[in-house]
């Protein structure tokens, strides 16, 4: 009779422990790595979609309605609405959206932001880019228009300000 007690406590406990831990994979473990998997693979979509456009010219003041050219906030607009991102129209704007996130913690799909070109005065955001990956970003800058650029190098290594997350 003890023996049995004792086998219809273990069970009940074992299954008590099951459901808990199976409880705890459902809504812990199994869903945090799905949303991290999302975000990094809307980042590389944008990206992916972005790298059709390499070589469309960039225009300064580019109107959003067009993918002939672009400038560089229309250009990362355009690209981030594709995938139900609304970002507003300009660079300075678009600083300001999302979280801020360090130079050293780049996801590929968060905004980077410079102060470069004849209007900088080196603390305002005159350019926008998205993070690639690698140290690499996709923007439109001058010529060749869309383009990669290495973010650690000249220019851009030289006018970086700050980075935001909006993914």
């Amino acid at each position: 009779m003890k023996k049995h007690q004792w086998f219809k406590q273990a069970i009940i406990v074992s299954m008590c422990t099951t459901i808990g831990l199976g409880g705890l994979m459902a809504t812990e473990v199994g869903t945090k790595p799905v949303a991290a998997a999302s975000v990094s693979s809307t980042g590389q979509s944008i990206i992916t979609l972005g790298k059709k456009f390499l070589g469309t010219p960039y225009r300064f003041g580019a109107s959003n309605t067009t993918t002939r050219y672009f400038d560089c906030s229309s250009f990362t607009q355009y690209i981030f609405k594709k995938y139900g991102v609304n970002l507003p129209r300009t660079s300075v704007a678009q600083s300001k959206v999302g979280k801020a996130v360090s130079k050293a913690n780049l996801r590929v799909g968060d905004l980077v932001f410079f102060s470069s070109g004849s209007r900088a005065n080196g603390h305002n955001v005159t350019h926008v880019a998205v993070y690639a990956g690698n140290g690499k970003i996709l923007h439109t800058y001058g010529s060749p228009g869309v383009t990669i650029s290495n973010l650690n190098a000249g220019n851009w290594k030289k006018t970086y300000l700050k980075a935001r997350r909006v993914l």
